[in-house]
């Protein structure tokens, strides 16, 4: 196979992965688990959550940066999430103008629930698939996130 046609093909296979993956993520995401589902915390909230839940705290712009949205955004999720009683504020003791966010015991509990309920989901997915395809499929996306490294 030529360059051109390599190429041609790549687009094809990335446009129907596009279109895949645009479907399978919204499905992905509210079947994998309940509380998501249900429109308790959305996946953004949770992302936050489970960044706070491996730290002590983090300043509103650490928070704004992470998510990507501005600080008003910012502010807006986190009022939400201090409401449902997930995350608290505080003062910085070197500055008390800074306010840090940090997670409760509520909003651990709650990363570990849907946590778990996305384990048990994909162990489920994963029933319907050979052990090759399901080896292949956790090396596909290891290999995945070395090109798109998370945090």
């Amino acid at each position: 196979m030529d360059a051109a046609s390599l190429e041609a093909s790549r687009r094809q296979d990335a446009e129907k992965l596009a279109d895949i993956f645009t479907v399978l993520q919204r499905t992905f995401l509210t079947n994998l688990s309940k509380e998501l589902s249900l429109g308790k915390v959305s996946f953004s909230q949770y992302l936050l959550l489970g960044y706070l839940s491996h730290q002590e705290a983090m300043s509103m712009t650490e928070v704004a940066n992470r998510m990507g949205h501005t600080t008003a955004a910012a502010t807006g999720m986190v009022d939400r999430l201090e409401n449902l009683g997930y995350v608290r504020r505080e003062h910085a003791s070197d500055d008390r103008r800074k306010i840090l966010v940090g997670i409760t015991e509520n909003g651990v509990a709650l990363v570990a629930r849907i946590r778990e309920d996305m384990v048990g989901g994909l162990m489920q997915l994963m029933r319907h698939l050979t052990a090759e395809e399901q080896e292949n499929w956790v090396k596909i996306y290891e290999k995945i996130m070395t090109v798109f490294p998370c945090e």
